[in-house]
């Protein structure tokens, strides 16, 4: 009886863990601040796309950019 009652908690946990990673805060074992999104969402297509035109750049316009956006960030106030 302690088998299957077993069984079926190793799949709640398989997914559950998953989506316990994204919940947490980093301090407690969560995903740090700058992890890419999980494979399988619009997030994460939108996330490869940027990836790949950013490859495809010239790596000149690629550090010009980095470095704006670098900049735009620290100005940002509330961030």
């Amino acid at each position: 009886m302690a088998g299957p009652v077993l069984a079926g908690c190793s799949s709640i946990n398989e997914k559950v863990g998953a989506g316990m990673g994204d919940l947490m805060p980093q301090w407690a074992g969560g995903l740090p601040a700058g992890a890419p999104p999980r494979p399988g969402t619009p997030e994460y297509d939108r996330f490869m796309q940027e990836r790949e035109r950013q490859r495809q750049m010239p790596a000149a316009e690629r550090d010009k950019e980095t470095q704006s956006n670098a900049n735009a960030q620290a100005t940002v106030p509330g961030r």
